[in-house]
């Protein structure tokens, strides 16, 4: 259990998160999930209070959660209730929102540990003189701790922000070990993806695949999250696969654990990831993994270790993997128990609240 000195007063911590870690977005799973672990563990000497910046409703509605927020901070800090301030961080208009909250936090003396979790903040931030590159830097450079989520992370955030280098720290995301026992497919391999359906994703990709793996009986798939659904159930009906694909759109976190115990296989095809916190899932119910080679999955994901790699974008690739696991049951359950013992030692929620409050500890010193 992480402990503070209780003889003083409890280090006040505000989480700055979409929605508050009550949302469905990753971080916000994340969130919510720490917010869980803290409680359950009773760590002494952290007060830890969540609050939301975007807001779950339509975007136009952002302004005033940011606005709520930021006015929250100024309370806080006034009462003497604000020691570290937790930034989750992503791109685009999560940045923009952001950029003032640290802004504001560097202006009122509040030490603040930005957590770079967004897919694709290397096309974002740019490596140029642009005022908005320029403020990012300024932000991280600011920043009491950056936690990013693996090692090509903290080698991005120290080539664009040199003098946030010393100060970052890795800390992947976490899971809970799940409630339903993991049951599998049975009969049928049950092939599952569960993400934003699109490009990034490599929808197209995995659909490509399982159109060139009709000829094995053995296999079925769900295609589990919201995007371009539609489409998505076009695609599959045109391939031939209406009968052995489902696509049912969004899923809610019963429907989520309920998949993931009955999969055998999690394939994740991205073009660019941070650290997608389906494959950690998988592997907390023993799951075989396949994914590319994106972001920080590389370094959960240890091609014939703990789940297989296959390149951005290779569909042949793609096909061999998926029919090697749906064809060697002794594979898959060589790489699911690897990923379970992974996940037990490095990724579950216990080990990972930990290691965050150790971050805020070290900021507020």
């Amino acid at each position: 259990m992480l402990q503070r000195n209780t003889q003083t007063k409890p280090l006040d911590v505000l989480v700055a998160t979409p929605s508050g870690g009550t949302g469905q977005g990753g971080i916000d799973r994340v969130m919510g999930g720490l917010r869980t672990e803290l409680e359950r563990q009773g760590t002494a000497g952290l007060k830890v209070r969540f609050g939301a910046t975007r807001g779950p409703g339509h975007i136009a509605l952002s302004p005033f959660y940011l606005g709520g927020f930021l006015l929250r901070m100024l309370g806080l800090k006034a009462m003497g209730r604000l020691d570290v301030l937790h930034i989750n961080l992503a791109s685009a208009g999560s940045t923009y929102r952001k950029l003032q909250i640290a802004r504001l936090a560097r202006l009122l003396s509040i030490p603040y540990v930005l957590h770079l979790h967004g897919a694709e903040y290397r096309e974002f931030w740019k490596d140029d003189q642009s005022r908005l590159s320029r403020d990012i830097r300024t932000m991280f450079e600011g920043a009491a701790h950056t936690m990013v989520l693996g090692q090509v992370w903290r080698d991005f955030v120290a080539a664009r922000a040199p003098r946030a280098a010393d100060r970052i720290v890795i800390v992947p995301n976490a899971t809970a070990q799940p409630a339903l026992p993991h049951v599998g497919g049975g009969e049928r391999v049950h092939i599952l993806f569960l993400g934003r359906i699109g490009d990034r994703k490599g929808v197209p990709q995995l659909g490509d695949a399982l159109a060139r793996m009709q000829h094995l009986d053995s296999w079925r798939a769900t295609i589990g999250g919201d995007g371009h659904v539609e489409a998505a159930r076009s695609k599959a009906a045109e391939l031939g696969l209406a009968d052995r694909v489902d696509l049912p759109g969004w899923v809610g976190p019963q429907r989520v654990a309920e998949l993931i115990a009955s999969a055998d296989i999690m394939v994740l095809p991205s073009f660019a990831e941070n650290l997608p916190m389906s494959i950690i899932e998988a592997m907390a119910s023993g799951l075989a993994v396949v994914a590319t080679p994106v972001g920080a999955v590389s370094d959960i994901v240890i091609d014939g270790e703990t789940g297989l790699l296959v390149p951005v974008g290779d569909v042949d690739a793609l096909t061999t993997a998926l029919t090697r696991l749906v064809e060697d049951k002794s594979l898959r359950d060589r790489l699911g128990a690897a990923a379970l013992q992974l996940h037990r030692e490095k990724l579950d929620l216990t080990p990972y609240a930990r290691a965050v409050g150790e971050v805020w500890i070290s900021a507020a010193r």
